[in-house]
């Protein structure tokens, strides 16, 4: 995500503890926080995708591959 859009959800955060937010100001932060959230659980699969498991044994087992 864009350094500006999280800045923008920031301000928008800081301008809703001084006063009530409008509406296009509440519907701007809540897309804005679901591209956030959108991008925080891509980047967070990717990452878990990529991680593997060294069991005590030597193998190496990789995480996408395991049952929950």
């Amino acid at each position: 995500m864009q350094q500006r859009k999280m800045d923008r959800i920031s301000e928008l955060t800081r301008l809703s503890r001084e006063r009530e937010l409008t509406a296009e100001e509440q519907a701007e932060r809540q897309q804005l926080r679901e591209e956030y959230i959108q991008e925080f659980r891509s980047n967070m699969k990717q990452i878990l995708d990529n991680t593997t498991v060294e069991r005590p044994d030597g193998t190496i087992t990789p995480l996408r591959g395991m049952k929950q």
